[in-house]
């Protein structure tokens, strides 16, 4: 009896060594940050890979905000597949295309698929991640996900790695768990940096890098996002030259402002 606990327990060790092991083959990567976060990363985050992102429900919107950017950093022009079960259908709402649009992300790209529940999105997910002409998946996950074990991990990293597609795993309201994920990722919405006038900043995230296969973790950055450009900067992206602001001509005035008169003094 010793003997076989003995055993056990390097089996487990064993296993937990092979799951923090590189891959074998280096794979392309995308931007997932500022060019700082993306050199420490070695160059952004490897494509084809399984890569999980941890929410509370309270910060659902900001994961959710920030799997959809990475899955447009890592489909390029291919088309995207989220897939959703229905209770996240119902709890959390379907998405809204002009914000989609607004965020810079094409809802015409986007594709949904809803689920009747985990054990048929987990299915789903990997029949989808064999499908090489599929940009990348996103799989939302609400809760614990007991289905959602190291196995069904390695089911999904081999699909990925297999097509080249790569997997964003959204787990809102959920604990991290052994898995084959190439990252584990904390994500928090984050205050926008001021911008001149009062005017709305750039959708900002706070991100933790909990765990990394093949390199350091425990970093952090606060990530903003520039729809116009479609790109990620920093804080200081945000800011523009007041004079530059000044100067500058106003957009869009297709009509001449009132004179001096009796309706003149009454405008607001």
């Amino acid at each position: 009896m010793a003997e076989s606990i003995h055993s056990l327990a390097a089996l487990k060790r064993h296993i937990a060594t092979l799951d923090r092991a590189p891959a074998a083959e280096a794979s392309p990567r995308f931007t997932c940050g500022p060019a700082g976060m993306d050199a420490a990363l070695g160059g952004g985050l490897a494509q084809g890979r399984v890569h999980e992102i941890f929410a509370s429900v309270e910060e659902e919107g900001a994961a959710a905000g920030l799997a959809l950017l990475w899955m447009r950093q890592a489909g390029s022009d291919a088309p995207l597949l989220w897939l959703r079960s229905a209770t996240a259908v119902r709890v959390a709402g379907a998405p809204y295309g002009p914000g989609l649009a607004a965020l810079g992300l094409d809802p015409q790209r986007l594709l949904i698929g809803m689920m009747a529940d985990d054990a048929m999105l987990l299915r789903a997910a990997v029949d989808a991640l064999r499908c090489p002409a599929l940009g990348a998946l996103l799989i939302d996950l609400r809760g614990p996900a007991p289905l959602l074990d190291l196995t069904a991990s390695r089911r999904l990293a081999l699909a990925a790695e297999t097509s080249g597609v790569t997997a964003l795993l959204l787990r809102i309201g959920g604990d991290p768990v052994p898995s084959a994920a190439e990252t584990r990722w904390r994500v928090a919405a984050a205050p926008s940096a001021p911008l001149p006038g009062q005017a709305p900043g750039q959708s900002a995230f706070d991100v933790t890098l909990l765990r990394r296969r093949a390199g350091p973790d425990g970093m952090a950055w606060r990530l903003y996002w520039d729809s116009n450009r479609g790109e990620f900067g920093d804080a200081a992206d945000e800011r523009h030259d007041d004079d530059d602001i000044r100067d500058a001509p106003l957009s869009g005035a297709a009509f001449s402002l009132p004179g001096a008169g009796p309706s003149a003094g009454r405008a607001a």
